[in-house]
């Protein structure tokens, strides 16, 4: 498993799913990775800090977000 940290570019809370941008990588955003349901849908503002736990590789269907912070 591997953490990394990445910013918050959208957020559907609908689906509970996001988009992020990974730190170090500045091209392309990952696109629908799930985000934890413990997380409030009022803390997932555009533009925040995220926490994204990758439990198979840097694969966004294995990937979950579990922190948001500033």
């Amino acid at each position: 498993m591997i953490i990394e940290k990445g910013l918050l570019k959208s957020f559907n809370s609908v689906d509970y799913i996001a988009d992020v941008m990974i730190n170090g990588s500045y091209k392309t955003p990952m696109e629908r990775v799930s985000v934890a349901r413990n997380i409030p849908s009022a803390a997932m503002i555009d533009e925040r800090q995220v926490a994204v736990l990758f439990y198979d590789g840097y694969n966004s269907r294995n990937a979950v977000i579990i922190a948001v912070y500033d």
